[in-house]
């Protein structure tokens, strides 16, 4: 049915109260043809209001209109220009299918009911600043030709934009999403203004395209934000305050700088045709007008960023900055020689505290930075329980396949790992950073039963038992001292003759002079009887034993057996002595 000017304004008018507004009680407009302006405004719905496959030629007013019963926009042809102004739909809205070809505006528009957008095509500019949602809100394949403005938008349900296509600019900056929101798909191929966003819930960009975006945030999410497939074509910054942060097969095909807090970031397969700097932001993004952004939404959280996994990565083009990596999984990452890690880096810790090795020996862990792939492994080697996040501090963390010993990681993958990771740290002249990973290297080589000789093994059991493969000094010194000790006891028990060799000297004079020829001996060193332990005998095995140290002879007369316990410490204690100023330079050469 076609409605003229004239004619619209005369039924209005017709069904206007005293204050001049139309009331209507069921309405049904389905398939009319409005040929001059709609002036809807300030009316007043009662009933369902069907507006399906309607065309507006000329501007549509629904400013002030207030819809108590269900509205139904689907297939209408707006030609004109829509101004849904504090309009407030109280059933719900559809708007599936509708086409916009001016702009149109929801300004302080309010939805208590559901709203959808399914498949709408926006020709011109659309405004939704200050609209409120009360239920769900829906926007899947809709396009927005032009600027898209959500600023400041309360939408309490779930909002989906999935596979929206926003040409030009789209803004949600300070939009609170208080349900689960979803971009999945999306195509920014505009700036993408995601400001003091919030949501409440989890959201999901996952396979969304950001063609023009340069700066992204500050977004907060209480829960999940999954950038899983999404694509970003510019150098973007990206600031992020989120309970977990998914990048996996994320791609960046430029330089990129992830600032985040709080979250839990997980890169597996993420793609890096370009850098990216994960850092940690020590503090609470900052607006433009210098006010902090509200993150009451993660209070109670630790601030610490963990990333959990870079599994699949090129790690070529990664940089890592005050990150946690307690709990991140390395191995399957490409070029891990070549990641960058800087600042106030947080690895795990070897479980603390003493336990007993056969229920007998006390033996206390070494204490060093590890990577979470040995405390797998020793975790399900050792047949622990369950400690995955690492709480019990006297236990190795159990991961994620605890329970699966084929796809543990066994000594020969974490091995790799911290080859690679030790030459990342060498590469960047922190060799006292390296020391741990190349300790954590030895240790999974001398577990190694596979690809470690029994040799090998064995050589490698010596190593660490005398000096901790040369990184720990006081090791070898404690067996440095040792050794010394028991060459001093063994030298003045056994070692030095009971009284010095008196040497004589005998000859013959010639009756009528000339030369006298002197024959020199020596008798030879006695084994002591008694009196071995004294201040004097001490004083001399621990000069000989000095001696040895520094690889000298003392000129000490000794006994056969002595002389057996020198050569064994000038072979022994050189060593040792060498062992020890080799760790104490790993540790402080930088």
């Amino acid at each position: 049915m076609d409605f003229s000017d004239p004619l619209l304004r005369e039924l209005l008018n017709a069904l206007s109260d005293s204050m001049g507004h139309a009331v209507l009680g069921d309405a049904v407009f389905e398939e009319a043809h409005f040929q001059g302006a709609a002036p809807f405004a300030e009316a007043s719905f009662a009933g369902k209001a069907w507006f399906g496959k309607a065309k507006f030629s000329g501007a549509a007013e629904f400013r002030f209109v207030k819809f108590d019963g269900p509205a139904r926009f689907r297939g209408a042809h707006f030609a004109g220009k829509a101004h849904f102004d504090q309009v407030s739909f109280e059933r719900g809205v559809r708007f599936e299918n509708a086409q916009f070809d001016a702009e149109a505006s929801f300004t302080d528009a309010r939805f208590v009911g559901d709203a959808w957008f399914d498949k709408v095509d926006f020709g011109a500019a659309v405004w939704f600043e200050r609209a409120e949602f009360s239920q769900q809100v829906r926007f899947p394949d809709t396009q927005f030709h032009e600027p898209a403005l959500f600023d400041e938008a309360k939408i309490d349900g779930e909002a989906r934009f999935d596979h929206g296509l926003f040409h030009r600019k789209a803004s949600f900056d300070q939009v609170l999403f208080g349900g689960a929101a979803s971009f999945e798909g999306a195509r920014f191929d505009g700036m993408a203004r995601l400001d003091q966003t919030r949501f409440a819930d989890h959201a999901s960009f996952a396979g969304a395209r950001f063609n023009d975006a340069s700066q992204i945030g500050a977004l907060v999410c209480a829960r999940t934000l999954d950038l899983s497939g999404a694509i970003f074509t510019l150098p973007v910054t990206l600031q992020i305050a989120a309970g977990e942060l998914k990048c996996a097969r994320t791609q960046w095909e430029s330089t990129a700088t992830l600032q985040v807090r709080y979250a839990r970031v997980n890169l597996a397969g993420a793609v890096l045709s370009a850098p990216l700097d994960v850092t940690a932001h020590p503090v609470p993004f900052m607006t433009h007008s210098g006010r902090a952004v509200d993150e009451s939404l993660l209070s109670g959280r630790d601030e610490a960023v963990q990333v959990v996994s870079v599994r699949g990565l090129d790690a070529a083009h990664l940089v890592l900055t005050d990150t946690d990596l307690s709990n991140c999984q390395f191995r399957g990452a490409f070029h891990l020689d070549q990641i960058r890690i800087e600042g106030r880096i947080t690895f795990a810790k070897v479980p603390k505290g003493i336990r007993r090795r056969f229920r007998i020996c006390p033996v206390r862990w070494s204490q060093r930075r590890t990577v979470a792939e040995e405390h797998y492994w020793r975790a399900q080697n050792a047949d622990q329980a369950p400690n995955p996040d690492g709480t019990a501090k006297r236990l190795w963390r159990t991961g994620p396949d605890h329970d699966d010993p084929a796809r543990t990681p066994d000594p020969d993958d974490v091995t790799a790992v911290y080859r690679q990771l030790r030459k990342a740290f060498e590469d960047s002249k922190n060799e006292p950073g390296a020391a741990d990973f190349y300790y954590g290297e030895m240790e999974m080589r001398r577990h190694d039963r596979d690809n470690t000789s029994r040799s090998e093994r064995g050589l490698l059991h010596v190593y660490w038992l005398l000096s901790g493969y040369g990184l720990r000094a006081s090791r070898a010194a404690g067996w440095l001292t040792a050794a010394m000790i028991t060459t001093v006891l063994l030298l003045m028990g056994l070692g030095l003759p009971q009284n010095s060799p008196r040497q004589e000297a005998s000859g013959n004079v010639p009756a009528g002079g000339g030369h006298v020829t002197f024959t020199i001996d020596k008798d030879d060193p006695q084994n002591p009887t008694h009196d071995r332990f004294t201040d004097k005998r001490f004083e001399k095995a621990l000069n000989v034993t000095l001696n040895s140290v520094i690889f000298r002879s003392s000129g000490q007369d000794l006994t056969t057996t002595g002389t057996y316990i020198e050569m064994g410490s000038r072979l022994l204690e050189p060593v040792l002595l060498a062992l020890a100023v080799l760790a104490v330079r790993g540790r402080i050469k930088r």
